[in-house]
């Protein structure tokens, strides 16, 4: 059914007619081969799916309309929010969607000294709404029925700025006075469980002034084993780690 689920901006309820994407509907005629009274599944990230029957197939147009509904109950209990150091190539773009897969809520693009990837304002707009869509496909294929947002590139000291305070576990990859994760107490505020902040640098990892600053904001530095692993690699290694010891796994 993963391949039949397709994303949509639209405001979904039943009975209503729906215009597919020029991407879904691609997808659905020519490559899936469905018809007229074939069904398939929309999501728009209100933690719904959505059961729809084709109606109409023109040749720049798919319409559906919704049958009925289903409330999605598989996001992790664990609620992380990605401060991925921006990355250049597809890196970038691996990171995001397997961080999807693996059930974070938000991702964080930070701009930071050693990045090798430098946006201006128009890049920067375009490369955000290509990583979104990244975002979407990885919905698609995993069955999430929310959406994480992926937010405008930001440097770090301008986000530590806009979030001074936080109630999170916040956690650094960092070798420096780190601990291994299973030394980190469980991210619990009595009963819930808290979010998480997880910070990693781009290939050439962090500046010593920005460690510095995210340690002076509360992020403890935590090491993932005796190996120096690649920026793409060390985000989705902490994520799982922490959906073992905490979450879903």
């Amino acid at each position: 059914m993963s391949n039949l689920r397709f994303y949509t901006a639209d405001n979904l309820k039943a009975g209503a007619t729906v215009k597919l994407s020029e991407n879904a509907a691609t997808h659905a005629t020519r490559v899936l081969r469905l018809e007229i009274s074939d069904e398939i599944v929309l999501f728009n990230g209100d933690g719904n799916d959505y059961t729809c029957a084709i109606t109409s197939i023109k040749k720049t147009e798919v319409l559906v309309i919704v049958k009925s509904f289903v409330k999605i109950t598989n996001e992790s209990p664990l609620n992380i929010t990605l401060l991925q150091g921006i990355s250049s190539g597809d890196r970038m773009d691996y990171t995001i969607q397997k961080a999807v897969e693996l059930g974070v809520t938000a991702i964080v693009p930070i701009v930071t000294t050693r990045s090798v990837v430098k946006l201006s304002n128009e890049r920067a707009e375009k490369r955000l709404a290509h990583w979104q869509n990244v975002v979407h496909a990885a919905c698609e294929q995993t069955g999430r029925a929310f959406v994480p947002q992926v937010a405008s590139p930001i440097s770090l000291s301008a986000w530590l700025a806009n979030n001074p305070h936080s109630n999170s576990t916040r956690i650094l990859l960092n070798p420096i006075g780190a601990l291994r994760l299973a030394e980190l107490p469980k991210p619990t505020d009595h009963i819930e469980l808290r979010p998480v902040e997880l910070l990693v640098g781009a290939e050439g990892g962090l500046s010593q002034t920005e460690i510095d600053t995210a340690l002076s904001q509360s992020f403890q530095s935590v090491i993932l084993g005796a190996r120096i692993l690649r920026t793409e690699t060390a985000a989705l290694v902490a994520i799982s780690a922490m959906q073992t010891l905490w979450g879903d796994f």
